[in-house]
This record gives structure tokens, sequence and C-alpha cells, in this order.
């Protein structure tokens, strides 16, 4: 209402004031401060009780900011905004008059006019985009029992607290765009307008199998990526059960080196009684032989 009333007074006439913001947007960091920048030119001296500044949302026309008489007036300013913006006092004879916007929201993000007024008026528009980044994305998968290659399994990708909705890549491990096949993505915003990304890939396992998600912001870029290897004997042969199974193993090798050297030395003892035996025959043969010859002795004579 107040740029309406502001405008309807001004005089018709060629302005002679030229008002500049950027042309691209403005992409802002989610819980950051951002400077939304507003020059102007085509006035050399001035006073600043002669300098009126108005910033507003442009399309609801809420008053964000409002500069005159030498001071911020902010009776008027949405309270959304409050205790949360400022221009540059020293830099406004320069002809600066951005404005410095604390702590982004979402809420922020939208079209801002600029207007200035010194003798002439003028006005410029520019968009402020709100971006926030995701989380690292994590990848997991659902470990049924006794899972094998050539069954189904649903691979889960998530990350949290970004903004705007991400753009979700799968790929295998050639670098083949899996996106298109057996997908499901959704993104739920919270109080804040932050988005968490939950995607779903269905597949078919494959041993030694690579599979990767991206997140892609499309303010702020390739995000991140995480990745899963499924292999063919992790699923055939779950850890526990393998480490079981090498247990298993040690004992029966720790038992078969005792029976060998209970074996060893039973053999051994066996045939110490068997030489005993033979050397104690052989004795007695001996004596017998001797016996023999002791009473054969007197006939000769």
């Amino acid at each position: 209402m107040l740029a309406l009333l502001w405008c309807a007074l001004l005089p018709v006439q060629a302005l002679a004031l030229n008002v500049i913001v950027p042309e691209s947007p403005v992409v802002a960091l989610y819980g950051m401060d951002t400077v939304l920048n507003c020059s102007f030119s085509g006035v050399t001296k001035f006073n600043l009780s002669d300098l009126t500044v108005f910033w507003q949302l442009s399309d609801t026309k809420r008053n964000v900011h409002s500069y005159s008489q030498s001071r911020d007036q902010l009776a008027d300013q949405d309270e959304r905004f409050a205790n949360r913006t400022s221009l540059y006092p020293d830099q406004l004879t320069a002809g600066n008059v951005s404005l410095l916007l604390k702590k982004v929201r979402v809420v922020d993000e939208g079209s801002y006019t600029c207007f200035v007024r010194v003798q002439a008026y003028n006005s410029a528009s520019l968009l402020m985009q709100v971006a926030a980044p995701f989380s690292k994305p994590l990848v997991t998968w659902n470990t049924g029992s006794h899972l094998k290659p050539g069954e189904v399994v649903d691979l889960t990708c998530v990350a949290y607290g970004g903004y705007p909705q991400a753009d979700v890549l799968w790929q295998d491990g050639a670098g083949r765009n899996l996106t298109m096949d057996n997908v499901t993505t959704s993104q739920v915003a919270n109080e804040e307008g932050l988005f968490s990304v939950k995607s779903v890939l269905t597949v078919i396992l494959e041993p030694n199998s690579t599979y990767s998600c991206r997140l892609i912001n499309p303010l702020l870029g390739d995000e991140g990526q995480a990745s899963v290897t499924i292999t063919g004997q992790h699923l055939v042969f779950p850890p526990v059960a393998l480490w079981v199974t090498v247990g298993l193993a040690i004992c029966l090798l720790g038992l078969l080196i005792a029976l060998a050297a209970v074996c060893r030395r039973k053999i051994k003892e066996s045939c110490e009684e068997m030489r005993a035996e033979e050397e104690a025959k052989e004795l007695e043969e001996a004596k017998k032989f001797e016996e023999a010859e002791s009473a054969a002795t007197p006939l000769k004579s």
C-alpha cells in the first residue's frame, strides 16, 4: 500500500535514476546471512534526508524494509522479517542500497523489489532462491536370511535436511543409469520446509555387483554419493556362519592332531612290547639250547 501511494504521488517524468540489481537469481544458503544487491546511479550529489529506499516482496507487496528521513522506518515491516533486515548506512551516499537478510529461511524464497527515490524514482526486482545441502546419502539393503544371487532385493538411499527437492541417480558398477528401472522416490518436507529424500531401487542380485546412489541438488550441484557392493560369497555365506565354520574347522584340526599323537604313542608302545617279547623269546630259546648242550656232554665221555 505504501509503495502504491508513493508511486501515485510521483510526477510522471523522465527517470534519470537508474536502479541496478543482479539479473541472475541470488542463491542464499539456508540458515546463513545473504545480501540482496541493489544500487542506483544518475544522481551525483544528494543528502540522506532526500533518499527513500523501500524493499518489498514483489508478489504479496509486503514490506520487507523501509528507509526515509535519514533512518529506518520499520513500523509497517512484515513481522517475519523483524530483526532480520538492515541496509548499509555508511554506503548509502555511494548509491549502495543493498539489503542484508539474516538467517535465511525457506519461506524467504521469492522475488524482491528494490524501490529508490532521490528527486526521481525507479525500481528493479530480483529473484532469491534458497538452497540447503542434504546430508551425506546412505545406502542400505534388506538383509534377509539366505539371500542368494538371482533373488530380488530392495536397495534404499536416504538423505535429510536439503532444499529444494533433490534429483536421485542410481547407477551400477559400469556407470549405467538404473533410475528408470524399478525406482520409487519420495521427498517429504519438515516444518522448516527442508526435505528428506528416500529412494528405493529393486534389483535382481548378481554376484560381485556394485550399486551407487547419487544425490544432485538443482542449485548446489552434485552433493554426494553412496555405494554398496554385493558379493555372492557374502550372500551365500553370512559372516556369522563363516566364523562358526572356521571355529569348527580349527577344533577339528586340533582333535585330529591330538588323535594322531595318541595313535603314535600307542603304536610306539606296541612296538616296544613286541620287541621285548621277541627278546624274551630269543633268551628263552638260547637258554634251552645251552641246557640241551649241557645234558649231552656226559654221554660223549
